[in-house]
């Protein structure tokens, strides 16, 4: 491809998202990382390269572009297309509820219910259905925290909680504390490596969120290069899918203040959890795309 002519050929925003929109289509390329269709995925693609709002493409549709903006722009649409790299990964950012996080091949793209159902809750002026209140909450923890969006969430909401965030991951944690620094909450937020509530003896919380790696070993061999090219750690969840979070059950009580709980995103596998844990009050809680993909459990269920 003559990356030089089409940089001349191809003047505004929208002859590029166009010509995205083709190349994207052409090559059928895989979706999921925040957007669902190529026209999304090459407007994210375009907007954030150029810094500019991401969710306001249609006044910049007919900007003229500088030379070195084209030239960016057909390199990373070029770029999306031949590595099948989610877009996140050429940005090198991504986006929960409008709040931007770095992001690398070293973590998954955030993209969690989780950060849905924090913002619902928490922005809500009747207060939340479920968590408790902001305010109270002096200590949390976010398990599995890949690249600490949901601690950096969390640290933001409660801003008088500790946060411990955990994950096994050292590079993810290498991550997280670029997210940390640019959000401003490194006094607050305390990373730890180890395995799930390893690095973490002796310790209560008023509130545990975890995204678990949750996908099963049929979806795994399936994946599309765009989610394969994601550390394969993040996203494996044993034969079920449901490993990791069995093992969060059978421990999270101790590490639950009384008035705490725990809320989980699983993905999917509600009815295998109930089966397996029929003495458990799972409250399933919607979101926008899923009306059993996450479930809160209080303290007080644990202990019955």
């Amino acid at each position: 491809m003559n990356i030089d002519y089409i940089a001349r050929e191809l003047v505004t925003l929208r002859d590029y998202w166009r010509y995205a929109i083709s190349r994207f289509n052409a090559a059928d390329l895989s979706y999921g990382h925040g957007t669902t269709t190529a026209g999304d995925d090459a407007a994210f693609l375009l907007l954030d390269s150029l810094d500019l709002p991401i969710d306001r493409l249609d006044p910049f549709l007919d900007a003229r572009l500088l030379a070195d903006e084209r030239r960016l722009l057909v390199e990373r649409i070029e770029a999306r297309v031949t590595t099948r790299k989610p877009s996140a990964y050429l940005t090198g950012r991504s986006y929960i509820q409008g709040v931007r996080f770095y992001v690398d091949e070293r973590v998954i793209v955030p993209r969690s219910h989780l950060g849905e159902l924090l913002f619902s809750e928490y922005l809500n002026p009747e207060g939340s259905s479920f968590l408790p209140d902001p305010t109270s909450v002096e200590s949390a923890l976010d398990l599995c925290t890949g690249s600490g969006c949901l601690a950096v969430l969390a640290a933001k909401f409660m801003p008088n909680a500790k946060v411990d965030a955990v994950d096994l991951s050292a590079d993810a944690l290498d991550v997280a504390r670029i997210n940390l620094r640019e959000h401003e909450v490194e006094n607050q937020v305390t990373l730890h490596q180890g395995d799930l509530f390893a690095p973490l003896k002796g310790k209560t919380y008023d509130l545990i969120i975890t995204n678990p790696p949750y996908v099963d070993h049929a979806a795994l061999a399936g994946y599309p290069p765009e989610f394969q090219a994601e550390p394969a750690m993040a996203h494996d969840g044993g034969e079920d899918g449901l490993d990791l979070v069995r093992q969060i059950l059978d421990q999270a009580g101790a590490f639950l203040n009384p008035d705490g709980g725990l809320l989980c995103e699983i993905g999917s596998g509600r009815e295998i959890l109930e089966e397996d844990y029929p003495h458990l009050d799972f409250v399933w809680l919607e979101t926008a795309e899923s009306q059993d993909a996450v479930f809160w459990i209080s303290a007080e269920a644990f202990a019955d």
